[in-house]
């Protein structure tokens, strides 16, 4: 399926990047976001000791803590979450921050982590500003394949946040007012499709997550502490039919 998808992208013309503004509320220092359908929120790591977990609309649900010396990067994996500590070690905690396993090194050692997620074959994708690199990292954290984001074109420059979009395997990465101040989307390949630039809704963005069973992005900007929400149109052939919902709220 992700085949047929990338050979019809390759076929037809795509639509631009679309992105509505839906919401926005304040939440101090927020940084990597994701998605939890369980609970219908949003875990938020702020690169400190503890990771919140909140509503859409920012109420807080519960805190984890980790044996990492920060939070700096968080991503749903499974029933549990992935979190990094921005210094090129992961770890695998419950939703309640129970430790499932001690912390474990990337390959390469040292790594500016910004972001994680996780794609449809486990592997662990990165986000890394210094230096600026998109990374594939097996489970146990042994590399798998990497993009240096300056060869880029345009070049990725000061990435700080993603997320993956389980309809279409497309990756969503935020740039930093550092540089572009942009959203960039790209296929599950790591091929650039679109940039739509984020200066009219917030300064600085640093984190992103996506509701694919309602279409809806969530950004975190540092200038100014805000969660903003928007509707999403990812990038599709021209003519394509809409893509189906993806995972929704679970408690509902």
């Amino acid at each position: 399926m992700r085949l047929a998808l990338a050979l019809a992208l390759l076929a037809a013309p795509a639509p631009a990047l679309e992105l509505t503004e839906t919401a926005r509320y304040d939440l101090d220092r927020p940084a990597s976001l994701d998605y939890d359908p369980t609970f219908c929120g949003l875990w938020i790591a702020n690169e400190g000791p503890e990771a919140i977990l909140v509503t859409l609309e920012g109420e807080e649900l519960r805190r984890v803590s980790s044996d990492l010396s920060r939070i700096k990067a968080i991503a749903i994996e499974g029933d549990a979450l992935i979190v990094g500590d921005g210094y090129g070690k992961l770890q695998r905690i419950s939703k309640d921050g129970t430790p499932l396993a001690e912390p474990f090194a990337l390959d390469g050692g040292w790594a500016d982590t910004e972001g994680i997620a996780v794609d449809a074959d486990g592997l662990l994708v990165t986000v890394e500003d210094d230096p600026e690199r998109l990374t594939w990292f097996r489970p146990d954290g042994t590399l798998d394949r990497r993009i240096g984001t300056l060869a880029l074109d345009p070049p990725l420059t000061e990435a700080q946040g993603i997320a993956i979009d389980t309809r279409t395997g497309h990756l969503l990465i935020v740039d930093d007012r550092e540089g572009t101040n942009s959203l960039y989307e790209f296929d599950a390949e790591g091929r650039f499709l679109a940039r739509a630039p984020m200066w009219e809704f917030g300064d600085d963005p640093e984190g992103i997550a996506i509701r694919p069973g309602s279409g809806q992005l969530f950004v975190a900007f540092d200038a100014g502490a805000e969660i903003v929400s928007f509707d999403y149109v990812p990038t599709l052939p021209e003519g394509a039919a809409p893509l189906p919902p993806g995972t929704d709220c679970m408690m509902f």
